[in-house]
């Protein structure tokens, strides 16, 4: 059957796109394949300047023009779970919370000059609403807000910033494996032509990593899904179905079906992420542990993740997602059906604390169960 695209799978609908055998949406657990050449390429970019590294990185899987085509509108999901918390003098960048500015401008410049009308740059985070002025370069040069201004009058395209929560159109639903039948996603995301998503690496206290494929959480809205009583985003109602948040975020991958992962494993989170502080995460600068900072970049969301959980020496049976990703055909896991391009794995390893599960009830006070209720 021909792939949908995401315009197409709109039009059905989720019921139809159920009923029409949407392969990515409805694919069902792969067999492990004995082959080991290589099926998906991983570029693995070291340096200290990161708009340089980036687009060094986007130049080794093939270049932006490979994947973005002239009169294309692109959606962005960053992962800038706790810029909201910025307001009250607390940097996340620094922390390596989210994923770096610098990073996130390199792509969006890149995406225009390939032709893009549109770059959409939206999370919906831990707050429905928050200040882009916030997301500021390592530096304090410059922030998002100054640079969307300065793209959009250099090229032809328009750059947009969203709150995803205070500035979707709308909700779209789509199909979900588990007992919620469908998730609410951001129209912004679900009606682009292509999709991209930075996330910052870190491990976490629920799915002991958080890359690419957890990114998309953050396209959900928060006050359908549960907000804390503090303020803070919690996505409760995903967060302890039982089938597992990962299925949740496996589905919206399924349906987006991003084009393009990078990775920012600069300055990142070790530990029980994705925040630092307390009993929480601790900050990484990777330059301290590899020599240098380091971008990964991939078409292939699986296989960028899966290689980011090996540079970072964690246990791949504790992290369900990948398997899980695998074996509904979302990308390559195994290591020999991955090709690094620009290093080789054994010279990129690190130690790296892993994630403590704490649970929701955990996170309560009571026994631990699993995971943590951040996103």
């Amino acid at each position: 059957m021909p792939r949908l695209t995401r315009r197409d799978f709109l039009r059905l609908g989720a019921g139809a796109a159920i009923a029409a055998g949407a392969p990515a949406i409805l694919a069902g657990c792969k067999d492990d394949q004995t082959s080991t050449e290589p099926t998906a390429k991983v570029a693995a970019v070291q340096g200290n300047d990161l708009p340089t590294m980036t687009r060094d990185a986007l130049a080794a899987v093939g270049g932006i023009a490979a994947i973005i085509q002239p009169r294309e509108t692109v959606f962005i999901k960053p992962n800038l779970v706790t810029i909201g918390w910025a307001r009250f003098n607390r940097n996340p960048f620094p922390l390596g919370e989210c994923a770096k500015v610098e990073i996130i401008t390199a792509v969006t410049e890149e995406c225009l000059k390939a032709g893009a009308t549109e770059v959409i740059i939206g999370d919906a985070a831990q707050m429905s609403t928050f200040s882009w002025e916030y997301a500021t370069t390592l530096d304090g040069a410059t922030n998002l807000v100054a640079e969307a201004k300065r793209l959009s009058s250099e090229y032809q395209g328009k750059v947009t910033l969203a709150c995803l929560d205070a500035d979707s159109p709308e909700w779209v639903d789509v199909p979900s494996h588990s007992s919620l039948g469908t998730i609410a996603v951001s129209s912004l995301a679900a009606r682009a032509d292509r999709v991209i998503s930075i996330p910052v690496l870190k491990t976490h206290q629920w799915t002991r990593l958080t890359a690419s494929l957890k990114n998309f959480v953050g396209v959900t809205p928060l006050v359908r899904y549960g907000a804390r009583t503090d303020g803070g985003a919690a996505r409760m109602k995903l967060h302890t179905i039982p089938e597992g948040i990962e299925q949740v975020f496996l589905d919206i991958v399924a349906a987006l079906k991003p084009d393009l992962a990078i990775i920012d494993a600069s300055i990142c989170v070790e530990g029980s992420g994705p925040q630092v502080g307390g009993n929480q995460g601790t900050t990484v600068d990777m330059r301290e542990r590899l020599g240098s900072w380091l971008i990964l970049a991939s078409t292939d969301l699986v296989a960028a993740d899966t290689t980011a959980a090996r540079i970072i020496s964690q246990d791949l049976s504790t992290i369900p997602q990948l398997k899980m990703a695998y074996d509904r055909g979302l990308g390559e896991m195994r290591e020999k059906a991955i090709e690094i391009v620009g290093a080789r794995l054994k010279d990129l390893r690190v130690d790296w604390a892993p994630a403590k599960p704490l649970g929701v009830e955990g996170a309560l006070g009571k026994p631990a169960v699993r995971g943590v209720y951040m996103c």
